[in-house]
């Protein structure tokens, strides 16, 4: 009798511990949902912020051109 007490005592502890892993797995699993969707936000907001700056870069870009060219020079 004395094993099975320690078998049950044993059982219970690792449903308790299996419980337990299934909360943190449910609770990581809504923060990764909560994570995704902030990515998602994040994301729009990079569009809509490059749509916005568009031109602006557009003229930076040949500043931009004008390094490599420099570079170039460097070299020679």
């Amino acid at each position: 009798m004395t094993q099975n007490v320690q078998h049950q005592v044993h059982l219970d502890s690792a449903i308790e511990q299996q419980k337990q892993l299934l909360n943190e797995i449910q609770d990581l699993n809504t923060q990764l949902s909560t994570k995704k969707e902030i990515v998602l936000k994040v994301q729009g907001v990079i569009e809509y912020l490059q749509q916005v700056t568009s031109t602006p870069e557009e003229t930076v870009v040949p500043t931009e051109e004008v390094v490599p060219e420099t570079k170039a020079t460097t070299k020679k």
